[in-house]
């Protein structure tokens, strides 16, 4: 199960990046094609070469996606399917909770990528039934998976002395933006490059255990006093904190049938086998014939 999710939420994230990029490329209002972008001393290269660059090496992937989440929710809408919000947060949660990924999306935007994904569940899985005492020995042999520990999604800034931490807080007090320091100043490379964020860190990482205490002191929006760390001294931010919780079997069980029933099929969790009943043209398959 957890290898599952967590190439699924691999997978949606990759696809959201690419979505992201081929969008903002090809909007109507950018300047014209011939824009230049780049030089390479005499050389330009125009707005239409990286664009077509773009689709040659993107397109045919991007437009299967935009196709499948089409697929996806229309089917949805025809077998009367839904996600509801309680399914939704839940699900959510989970992701934070065991993968501890980073928030480098929009809140709305991952929300309708999990959404998207639990409606292609639901079409797969729609006619698999198991019986109570299935679905109940399931959740006893895999508890681990329902029983969630609280979590911090936390960035951090990490500097070399006491004073440069004290410097970073008065700067932050004076109005400066928490990732933009961390990617001028922060010692620590990895998170830097993404504005210093760690994404969600579980109560249970004992290898964080000092930012876990930090934070359990803290507020959403909050920064830490400087903490002493290897190599310098640390200053924390609070994005957000889940609180633990253990999913009683009622609350979970539809969510097991659905994963019972997808290891059963031995197949990958995808919308084409759906394509034909959405009656799918597409430009690639319209080029092949020609």
């Amino acid at each position: 199960m957890e290898i599952y999710r967590l190439r699924r939420a691999v997978l949606i994230l990759v696809v959201f990046n690419i979505l992201t990029i081929v969008f903002f490329l090809s909007r109507p209002d950018w300047k014209s094609s011939r824009e230049t972008v780049a030089t390479v001393g005499n050389e330009k290269v125009t707005r239409q070469e990286w664009l077509n660059e773009l689709e040659t090496k993107y397109g045919e992937e991007t437009l299967r996606d935009l196709i499948d989440k089409k697929v996806i929710t229309t089917l949805a809408k025809e077998h009367k399917i839904k996600v509801s919000d309680d399914e939704l947060e839940q699900e959510l949660n989970m992701y934070k909770a065991i993968y501890g990924m980073q928030e480098n999306i929009s809140g709305e935007e991952w929300e309708e990528k999990v959404r998207v994904s639990l409606l292609l569940e639901e079409l797969l899985t729609k006619d698999a039934k198991f019986s109570e005492e299935d679905l109940e020995a399931y959740y006893q042999e895999n508890m681990d998976l329902f029983n969630l520990p609280s979590s911090y999604h936390m960035s951090q800034i990490i500097v070399k002395t006491l004073s440069e931490a004290e410097q970073t807080i008065e700067e932050l007090e004076e109005g400066s933006t928490f990732d933009v320091l961390a990617m001028e100043r922060s010692l620590d490379e990895f998170s830097a490059n993404k504005g210093g964020d760690l994404g969600y860190i579980r109560e249970d990482d004992e290898t964080l255990a000092s930012y876990i205490e930090e934070a359990k002191g803290m507020t959403p929006g909050s920064w830490s006093d400087p903490i002493q760390v290897d190599g310098g001294y640390a200053v924390l931010y609070l994005h957000d904190a889940i609180e633990g919780k253990r999913y009683p079997f009622e609350e979970v069980k539809d969510q097991i049938r659905r994963q019972i029933a997808i290891e059963q099929m031995d197949i990958p969790v995808s919308a084409r086998p759906f394509w034909e009943e959405a009656e799918v043209s597409w430009f690639y398959e319209e080029k092949a014939k020609q």
